[in-house]
């Protein structure tokens, strides 16, 4: 169960990297256009914006990651809940898929650490 919790949580982690970097590297490129469904103008008007959302995904996924290497399960809960809520409130103001693909996999992660640490507990 520990086992499938952290590689969860990891997965959700590389997720939140590769969105850093398409919204802050790829933003403008047609690969980004294209994942994102938008024209060149649209993108070159939002590019600042992209470039800080991604910077926040950022720091989802940096603290994903330093609570795996530090063992700590409270700072796995709490950036895993901060990912369920983005994507919900990703999923109900930007496209509707977010809660999909975003908040559902932190969500079944962060129901793993949590039984995982419950069955620790006994």
């Amino acid at each position: 169960m520990k086992l499938m919790a952290n590689f969860l949580t990891a997965l959700v982690a590389i997720m939140h990297v590769g969105i850093m970097v398409l919204e802050m590297f790829f933003w403008n490129h047609p690969v980004g256009q294209k994942i994102f469904n938008m024209t060149p103008e649209v993108a070159e008007l939002s590019a600042t914006l992209a470039m800080n959302q991604g910077l926040y995904n950022g720091f989802l996924a940096a603290g994903l990651f330093w609570g795996l290497i530090s063992k700590r399960t409270d700072i796995k809960l709490f950036f895993l809940a901060c990912v369920v809520v983005a994507g919900i409130f990703g999923g109900l103001t930007a496209k509707f898929s977010i809660i999909f693909t975003q908040g559902l996999p932190a969500l079944v992660a962060l129901i793993l650490v949590m039984m995982a640490t419950a069955k620790d507990k006994q």
